[in-house]
């Protein structure tokens, strides 16, 4: 009886593993020999999985080839038209200028300022009365100064933060971006740089300077973290104008420091003025001369170095950056176009060069395109060098920038701003 139980038991397996073999698996026919069905069911399964790689690997390809065709098109394609996606009129009122301002744009007059998003709503605006306004940006916050006047308005993405007033008038500002301000104040005998929270009020943080002495401050820049400061100062030795960048730090590395000064170059900068300084990605910066651009690294925070030196020994009509990329724009005296563009990385290392001849007043850089501009035209270009779009307007434009999608701009001027979709 037991035998008979276990034979029955093995016919039973083998009748539901015939059960379980598709019916797209070959059947045996004649002349064919019966084949054991777990050998089927393998083979079934390697086919299949074969199916699934093939499907697979078709896909990848597919992925590859989409996205090989959109590197191209972002990369070579050159936008011919445009047509205006939507426009709002703006109230001009004594315009001074925009400025990218966290993912927005910066609208600021002798009686105001405002923060519009990319779709021309203004999501607040703050008064006040300048007569010489001027604003320094650094991520989320805005410093918005009166020059030779004792006002500084601090303001976020969300809105004023607090108001500084100064006894002594204002000749530059920096912000950081954590809100903390720099500001030069001047009186007949020295220059003073002061700190102030972003709440308006004084921070216990002064820096002197004299012409006969340290010299007389042309330009400061924040750090992202507002614990160092970068300064161009222009002095006298022998009776000569000279130039040197220092570097301050307020943080607790700079703290057994003498006057908190980290890092001092002269030898750079001997035969020329440094007239602007900026912090870019941390942890570099850049001096902008007459003769060139300076690129520093502070990654040693105290003792910063001299990381690259770009000489320049065509007269430069412009130099303008961003976080990542430096860039100057000399008059050619070569060939057969006017001008010439270089961009450099925020460490010194070159981008690209590219010959142009254009009327521009203004330039800029959004991310990984370059805007050369004036009121009723515009050059584009990307770290490439490849020209993206040559448009002219209908309306004046007082600055270009990037729009919600890869193929969009938007233009701001005193009266308009309109989002433009390129084709």
């Amino acid at each position: 009886m037991s035998d008979m139980s276990s034979m029955n038991r093995e016919n039973k397996k083998r009748q539901l593993r015939r059960q379980m073999i598709s019916s797209d698996m070959p059947k045996p026919g004649p002349g064919i020999p019966q084949e054991d069905s777990e050998e089927v069911m393998r083979r079934a399964q390697k086919k299949a999985r074969r199916r699934r790689g093939i499907r697979f690997l078709i896909l990848l390809l597919l992925i590859g080839a989409l996205a090989a065709g959109w590197f191209y098109h972002q990369r070579s394609y050159q936008y011919m038209t445009f047509e205006t996606a939507w426009q709002m009129d703006l109230n001009e009122g004594s315009l001074v200028g925009y400025e990218k301002f966290g993912n927005n744009v910066l609208k600021y007059t002798k009686d105001g300022a405002s923060y519009i998003d990319n779709k021309g709503k203004m999501i607040w605006s703050e008064s006040y009365e300048m007569k010489t306004p001027v604003v320094s940006v650094n991520g989320d916050y805005a410093a918005i100064a009166d020059r030779q006047g004792n006002s500084i308005y601090i303001c976020s993405v969300d809105g004023r933060q607090g108001q500084a007033t100064t006894v002594l008038p204002i000749s530059r500002v920096s912000v950081s971006g954590t809100g903390v301000v720099a500001a030069v104040l001047e009186d007949s005998t020295a220059s003073y740089i002061t700190f102030f929270k972003k709440d308006g009020s004084s921070l216990d943080i002064t820096v002197k300077t004299k012409m006969s002495g340290d010299g007389y401050p042309l330009d400061i820049s924040l750090s992202g973290d507002g614990t160092q400061l970068m300064c161009s100062f222009v002095y006298l030795l022998n009776g000569e104008m000279k130039n040197r960048v220092v570097f301050y730090d307020f943080s607790e590395v700079g703290k057994n420091v003498p006057n908190r000064l980290v890092g001092g170059f002269d030898d750079p900068f001997q035969d020329s003025m440094v007239p602007g300084v900026t912090y870019m990605g941390e942890p570099y910066s850049c001096a902008f001369s007459g003769n060139g651009l300076t690129f520093f690294s502070s990654k040693n925070l105290a003792s910063p170095e001299l990381v690259k030196q770009i000489p320049i020994e065509e007269e430069i009509q412009s130099v303008f950056h961003s976080d990542e990329y430096a860039a100057v724009i000399v008059k050619n005296t070569t060939g057969e176009y006017m001008n010439r563009l270089d961009v450099y990385r925020k460490d010194g290392t070159f981008v690209m060069s590219r010959e142009f001849t254009y009327e521009y007043t203004q330039a800029d850089i959004d991310d990984n395109l370059i805007f050369l501009y004036n009121e009723d035209s515009c050059k584009v270009f990307n770290m490439e060098g490849v020209e993206k779009l040559y448009a002219s307007f209908d309306f004046p434009v007082s600055r270009i920038r990037k729009g919600r999608f890869p193929n969009t701009l938007v233009l701001t001027g005193p009266q308009q701003m309109r989002e433009i979709k390129l084709h």
